[in-house]
């Protein structure tokens, strides 16, 4: 017998976590969304892995391409995570943005503290979201503060 979908949302809010967004592109066709559930994998070689719920265009377009890019956003990025997170903004998500393509041909976000570049190498079903296992083949990262989200809030590292 599985846990409520309540408990378990309250239970997995005490893990805090650094805020990303995922992206992808197939085609002309672009799209991202806020993830929580990043995280590495290998050093040899590297990989790291992302969930992507199946209803979203974001898991289409990997699905797709077969790549996809993750940019840790920094403390100053609050706006960005909502906007890539919020279904009422999916269709104007890249609005005013500058993103420069990654190797695999997926958007950066700018001003992001770093980013990985990725080629899916693996794709697991999981319940109500698909993980997807990246290669990484580019990836770049500064020394700026990172957005942290812990019990439904964002928050700064002190």
């Amino acid at each position: 017998m599985s846990i409520s979908a309540n408990i378990f949302r309250e239970v997995l809010s005490h893990w805090a976590s650094g805020v990303t967004v995922v992206t992808s592109r197939a085609g002309e066709r672009v799209q991202g969304m806020t993830v929580s559930a990043f995280c590495s994998v290998s050093l040899e070689p590297p990989l790291i892995l992302v969930c992507a719920a199946r209803d979203t265009i974001t898991h289409s377009l990997i699905q797709s391409s077969k790549a996809f890019c993750v940019s840790l956003l920094g403390e100053d990025q609050q706006e960005l995570s909502n906007r890539f997170a919020s279904k009422k903004h999916e269709h104007r998500r890249f609005a005013g943005l500058q993103c420069e393509d990654g190797r695999s041909g997926c958007p950066r976000i700018p001003g992001a503290i770093a980013w990985l570049d990725c080629r899916v190498s693996q794709e697991i079903e999981a319940g109500d979201h698909v993980v997807y296992i990246g290669d990484v083949i580019d990836a770049a990262a500064s020394s700026d503060a990172p957005l942290v989200y812990f019990k439904g809030s964002y928050r700064r590292l002190t």
